[in-house]
């Protein structure tokens, strides 16, 4: 080909610009989306799993009823905790918001 017919093809026409602004807009607004809601909605998730995963017996723990109890029995996906007036409660282990003392503990508070 010959080049000025290159360069003419080269050349971006009208409203190309507007498309790639368009396009460019679009990215950003994900970009600050994934910044500042997904990012840390998946890190504080992963945070949750990790210290589900750490309670063990002897642990204080607040459900996310507002239940606080201390874990007397640790099964897969079930805890059996005691509260203040030795009652004896079985939840899941996915209903637990926060370890307040023990191993798992660590960063558990806001």
């Amino acid at each position: 080909m010959h080049p000025v017919l290159l360069a003419m093809l080269a050349v971006p026409r009208e409203g190309g610009n507007a498309t790639f602004i368009f396009l460019v807009q679009m990215m950003a607004i994900f970009a600050i989306f994934y910044f500042l809601l997904i990012r840390p909605q998946r890190k504080e998730q992963e945070r949750h799993r990790r210290m589900l995963e750490q309670i063990k017996k002897g642990d204080e723990v607040v459900t996310a009823g507002g239940i606080i109890g201390t874990v007397v029995h640790v099964q897969d996906d079930r805890l059996t905790i005691k509260t203040a007036e030795n009652t004896r409660l079985v939840v899941q282990r996915a209903r637990i918001a926060q370890v307040l003392q023990g191993g798992a503990g660590e960063g558990g508070g806001r």
